[in-house]
């Protein structure tokens, strides 16, 4: 059985930060990470010659200032995400899509120079490779007095102190406890909203941005659907183009080749058969993606407590301990949820 002082589940942004920061204090550390790569929730798609494809987590904020401060340790670029001063909006089927003027944006979003991968690569890159463990599930874990005994289908592990950085319900639901959390945290993580769980993300690459030609701005809001929002994705050099947006999640349970079709009709009824002169259509069903997503047991609201105070609490008699950013004190399911989660866990653990 392999020995560590810290376990962390998961090497998504929360996880492989929290790393980055024990790693500078000296500590023996181990991540399980159940993918074949990190990252997460954050998943960017390149490919030679076009814009690097969001297909997670992809704005911030200035406010974000946890976020904002790793990338500036990490010597990593921001850059607005390109809004316009128009956008394409479709209030309903019957009446064919306006043109509206945007009100000035007092808060713009930003983007991850080279795409939000990068960060992942930058923490990646500054971590020791053999403390990084792919493919390994964590299965059940139990807690005894010499230390919390880790399952996975491959190995057992036992750690002094175990960090889950993996979203509250997906925790629950999908790893062996014993003994049984505490009622009190048990019933909010069941009850718990893993962010973009049920989101469709879409991509599509072009050759040149085609809705510029007319004064639009790429961006898009409607109520028609099946793509309540898309921007212009094309990246910091403004080289290689591409739009993307989020897709009605209802439509999970159809075929990959289904949703392309039904996004280039509806991009068709704004631009005409310019839209269909994609060179690739990349998307991400994250409801079926059973690392990130289970399907609730009762209905849960969007966000819906994310942030519980609950989630700031040892557990285990202090051997275990949550993270991750639906946990997070302030912006919880942000980027900035999942940094200021790590260091939070930082300095729960006396560093």
């Amino acid at each position: 059985m392999k020995q560590h002082d810290l376990i962390i589940i998961g090497a998504g942004l929360s996880g492989l930060t929290l790393a980055y920061l024990l790693q500078q204090q000296g500590v023996d550390y181990l991540i399980l990470e159940a993918r074949e790569r990190p990252g997460g929730r954050i998943h960017t798609i390149y490919r030679e010659g076009e814009a690097p494809l969001e297909m997670g987590a992809t704005w911030l904020g200035k406010k974000h200032t946890a976020l904002t401060g790793l990338l500036e340790e990490l010597g990593l670029s921001i850059f607005p995400q390109l809004l316009g001063t128009q956008a394409i909006y479709e209030p309903i089927s019957t009446s064919p899509p306006q043109l509206v003027q945007l009100p000035p944006n007092d808060e713009p979003s930003y983007r991850i120079a080279g795409g939000t991968s990068q960060l992942i690569t930058a923490l990646s890159d500054r971590l020791e490779a053999e403390r990084m463990i792919f493919r390994q599930t964590v299965q059940a874990m139990e807690s005894t007095e010499s230390g919390v005994i880790i399952h996975t289908e491959q190995e057992r592990y036992l750690a002094q102190k175990v960090v889950s950085t993996l979203p509250p319900y997906l925790f629950v639901n999908s790893i062996e406890l014993k003994p049984a959390l505490p009622d009190d945290l048990l019933g909010i993580a069941l009850q718990t909203h893993t962010w973009m769980g049920e989101s469709i993300k879409v991509a599509l690459s072009y050759p040149a941005p085609f809705w510029r030609e007319r004064q639009y701005s790429g961006t898009i809001f409607s109520n028609v659907g099946p793509i309540p929002e898309m921007y212009d994705h094309a990246d910091m050099a403004d080289k290689h183009f591409a739009l993307k947006g989020f897709f009605n999640g209802a439509y999970y349970h159809t075929t990959k080749a289904h949703r392309l079709e039904l996004v280039l009709q509806q991009l068709a009824r704004y631009f005409g058969d310019a839209a269909r002169q994609y060179t690739h259509y990349e998307e991400a069903v994250w409801r079926t993606e059973p690392l990130t997503f289970r399907e609730y047991q009762h209905p849960v609201l969007p966000h819906q407590h994310n942030g519980n105070p609950v989630f700031g609490q040892a557990y285990w008699d202090g051997q275990l301990i949550l993270s991750g950013s639906e946990t997070a004190a302030a912006f919880p399911g942000y980027m900035d949820g999942a940094v200021s989660s790590a260091y939070f866990v930082k300095k729960m653990l006396g560093f």
